[in-house]
């Protein structure tokens, strides 16, 4: 199934205002954006969910506050950079010289 994303407009809880899931494999990740009792700010979950069992579900979850987003960003991408640059792709010959 693709990845989802939708506005959550008449969904019944006011606090949740977008939703984004992302399956990969045995695991689906969300990333929600809620508003604060007030209404007045947004914040962002990123749940990790993995079936441990027919009707059970583990559930991991880090709230991202708004403040955060941009250092969130730059190192979160910074690090995938880090893995697909130095740990995924054959080190060059002049890294494995002495």
């Amino acid at each position: 199934m693709p990845e989802e994303d939708a506005p959550l407009e008449n969904n019944g809880y006011k606090d949740e205002i977008y939703t984004k899931r992302v399956r990969a494999g045995k695991r689906t990740y969300f990333f929600d954006v809620k508003s604060t009792k007030s209404e007045k700010d947004f914040y962002v979950t990123i749940t990790e969910s993995k079936r441990v069992g027919d009707d059970e579900y583990e559930k991991h979850k880090i709230f991202l506050y708004k403040e955060d987003f941009e250092k969130f960003r730059e190192a979160l991408a910074e690090t995938v950079l880090y893995v697909q640059t130095e740990l995924l792709e054959p080190a060059s010959a002049e890294k494995q010289s002495p």
